[in-house]
């Protein structure tokens, strides 16, 4: 992996750059793993979920000798593929875009790549229901009131996107039924609603997050409904997508609980990142399960035996797997 740099590699390039005289004369320190995990925006939960995976793994680095970084990227998609080419060891993926890369199949990069059969599921997050905002005064109330709208639909990269056109093919539309498919980054979004640029924004994302909060408290916005006949075929024909709720009550304009569909959030590594390393992340995460929770408000009503079952579409890594054996969940 191209990430993943360990300090017994850095001293040996400083020694033949003749960096390293007097390098060799202290005593030996723990050599240090640095690994990177890649997210999503940083108005997300993704990026916040990175976040606390790394503070838990840092706080005992010590003993274990790895440091790890969480870093803002375009999400799903994204991740994975960096992952595969070497340039991320850890990310966070909705579980539809890691089956997806798994098998090679839904999206052209993952069919034209072939299968990923080195991608590996480490345990899974948060739901993500499909949460798309509107302007109230867009009078849009579901899904299909979009048509003739301007929507973003999510920056290139992301699951959202991705997710997005699976869903609008299958109520039969494409993106010439928009005003305009804008493909902002989610930080840019609530300002461009609130100020009239897009009359609706949408994505896959845990409750609740900064974003959405944001946009409700500086405009007048609806959450509005992705249900009906398309959407239940959707769950009935793929194992990684269910229904899903938003609960009333939540942001501010929005009293009523919300019907949609959603994913989970999943986080993956692959083969090629030692099970040593996979292993000793696990263990930072589980053997800290209650401050875990306490790291973000999606978090809290996590269950350990689900983490572990739940929304994983690609096979579990060795060092996982040798974690979760030990405390007898497999």
């Amino acid at each position: 992996m191209k990430k993943i740099l360990t300090t017994a590699t850095l001293a040996g390039a400083l020694a033949l750059g003749g960096l390293g005289v007097g390098l060799f004369a202290a005593p030996a320190t723990a050599q240090q793993t640095f690994v990177t995990i890649g997210t999503g925006g940083v108005t997300g939960v993704y990026y916040p979920t990175g976040g606390a995976i790394c503070r838990l793994v840092n706080k005992n680095r010590k003993q274990h000798g790895i440091r790890c970084s969480a870093e803002s990227t375009g999400g799903s998609v994204y991740n994975i593929n960096t992952i595969r080419g070497g340039e991320l060891d850890m990310g966070v993926a909705q579980s539809d875009w890691q089956y997806h890369a798994y098998h090679g199949s839904g999206k052209d990069s993952f069919i034209s790549a072939g299968p990923f059969k080195e991608l590996r599921a480490i345990f899974s997050v948060h739901p993500e229901p499909m949460t798309v905002v509107a302007r109230a005064d867009s009078g849009a109330s579901h899904i299909s009131d979009l048509v003739g709208k301007r929507v973003n639909i999510g920056n290139p990269g992301s699951g959202s996107e991705a997710t997005w056109n699976v869903v609008w093919n299958a109520l039969g539309y494409d993106k010439s039924d928009l005003k305009l498919a804008a493909t902002l980054k989610s930080a840019e979004t609530g300002a461009a609603l609130c100020d009239n640029k897009i009359d609706a924004y949408t994505w896959l994302v845990g409750h609740p997050n900064a974003l959405a909060k944001e946009s409700a408290t500086t405009c007048d916005v609806r959450f509005i409904e992705v249900s009906g006949p398309a959407i239940d075929k959707l769950i009935g024909d793929n194992p990684f997508y269910r229904h899903a709720t938003i609960p009333g009550g939540m942001y501010r304009g929005n009293p009523n609980d919300i019907a949609t569909f959603g994913v989970g959030a999943t986080f993956v590594s692959s083969t090629a990142v030692p099970s040593s390393v996979i292993y000793e992340v696990v263990k930072a995460v589980f053997d800290n399960f209650g401050d875990f929770k306490k790291l973000h408000p999606a978090f809290a009503n996590l269950k350990e035996s689900e983490m572990i079952r739940d929304a994983l579409s690609a096979p579990l890594h060795a060092g996982a797997v040798r974690y979760y054996k030990e405390r007898g969940w497999m």
